[in-house]
């Protein structure tokens, strides 16, 4: 009933186009601000948790907000009722009354988690699951927006975690759950250890989080680890091996990964000199037409048009096609920075935006590329993961047609600065 209000509502961003998940998440919030001046974190996932029954009874707030976006006059037209009859909601945010108490709050809150198997009958119960599933949510949605060191650590402790409790009893669906929150969380440790300039590394960890999906039966999971072997492969050079993963991986057709694997296989064939094989892939991602799966994460093991875009960008510049790059990149960012905030994928923004500089480079354009790359050389230290290090040495390198000139002097030494940094920390951290 709820899906159905939101579908017979007309979307205010895309004429003719029914209201999204993320777009009435985004409503609520903004109508319950202008009511009441507490700012909420609805988002699209927690109207997908409600669409599919995982929660039947939110709280006060959110009923009231989705009555009011909906058009609606009572909660039970949204298929809402109090369960046993009694308004029992599920608690919603206050306004904050411990500034400066950030840490005690965050442990008060993983105290009451590590407690919550204890107060279910069984060894794994339905909260403890959806806790694991929501931190993952949380990390994947928050990766290269905060430090990553404590999203590293965090997901270590959900693998570690849903390990624990595969060790205990529970039912065959439980446990599948249990293994796909593992799978989700040891995905997580690869793609980051790819970003902190180890491949190598999580090429193992991606052997586990196979084993878990298989465990799991979950083929989503699975078309998100083919991606991160992918990736793996990839910022090791070796593209053909790269290319073997996302094809595999195309098996797996639930959720965005299909489109982020497709493109990455062209970008793959394009680099490895195999251009008809890239076209191919390339003429999928493009007529490709996929929606975010309810299990799929978010954030970092999320592919949006954006995203897949960029990639595209960067298969026109292994064809020599600097024009076609061009076009493509800027889409790209034009997309991102039209996405709300919350919704926007900040490595793979920055990553466009470097495609931008080097299409500009190319089309003999420095002005051009100097504008792209400045919000990347803006960028804090603790977010200068390995790859855009790489790709900013690739900008470094398309300005030597320019090398007489103070402006391109000025781009290489601030490039310089700015890979040279993360390197000089870790020679005083050791």
């Amino acid at each position: 009933m709820l899906r159905g209000a939101r579908e017979r509502t007309p979307s205010r961003r895309a004429p003719g186009e029914h209201m999204s998940r993320a777009e009435l998440a985004d409503a609520i919030c903004a109508w319950l601000w202008d009511t009441t001046e507490i700012k909420y974190e609805l988002d699209g996932h927690y109207i997908a948790k409600l669409e599919r029954g995982a929660v039947r009874w939110p709280g006060a707030a959110y009923r009231s907000g989705l009555r009011h976006v909906l058009d609606v006059a009572s909660d039970n037209e949204l298929g809402f009722y109090p369960p046993s009859g009694v308004a029992v909601a599920e608690p919603e945010p206050t306004p904050p009354s411990m500034v400066g108490h950030d840490d005690d709050l965050i442990h008060a809150s993983d105290e009451s988690i590590a407690l919550l198997s204890f107060a279910e009958e069984s060894n794994v119960g339905e909260l403890t699951v959806e806790q694991l599933q929501a931190d993952i949510e949380r990390i994947a949605q928050s990766y290269l927006r905060t430090p990553t060191r404590p999203l590293f650590a965090k997901s270590r402790a959900i693998r570690d975690r849903a390990f624990a409790l595969l060790a205990g009893n529970q039912s065959p669906r439980q446990s599948r759950d249990l293994y796909s929150a593992a799978g989700w969380a040891i995905t997580m440790l690869a793609w980051m250890s790819v970003d902190l300039g180890r491949p190598d590394i999580a090429e193992s960890h991606t052997r586990t989080a196979w084993a878990c999906a298989e465990a799991a039966d979950h083929d989503v999971l699975r078309g998100w680890i083919r991606a991160t072997q992918h990736t793996a492969a990839f910022w090791q050079e070796d593209f053909t091996r790269a290319a073997s993963y996302a094809e595999d991986g195309l098996r797996y057709s639930a959720g965005t990964a299909r489109l982020l694997l497709a493109s990455a296989a062209s970008v793959d064939h394009a680099r490895a000199g195999q251009p008809d094989k890239a076209r191919d892939m390339l003429d999928l991602a493009q007529q490709l037409s996929v929606r975010q799966a309810d299990s799929e994460p978010g954030g970092l093991l999320l592919c949006t048009p954006e995203r897949a875009e960029a990639l595209w960008a960067d298969t026109y510049l292994a064809f020599g096609r600097p024009e076609h790059t061009s076009n493509h990149a800027d889409h790209s960012v034009a997309m991102f920075e039209a996405a709300p905030y919350t919704l926007r994928n900040p490595g793979s923004e920055r990553m466009a935006r470097l495609q931008q500089a080097k299409a500009r480079l190319l089309l003999g354009q420095l002005d051009g590329a100097i504008e792209a790359v400045e919000p990347v050389l803006d960028l804090q230290l603790e977010y200068r993961v390995r790859p855009l290090i790489h790709r900013l040495a690739e900008v470094a390198a398309l300005t030597s047609p320019y090398a007489r000139t103070p402006k391109a002097r000025m781009l290489r030494a601030r490039i310089a600065e700015f890979t040279q940094l993360p390197a000089r920390r870790k020679e005083d951290q050791t």
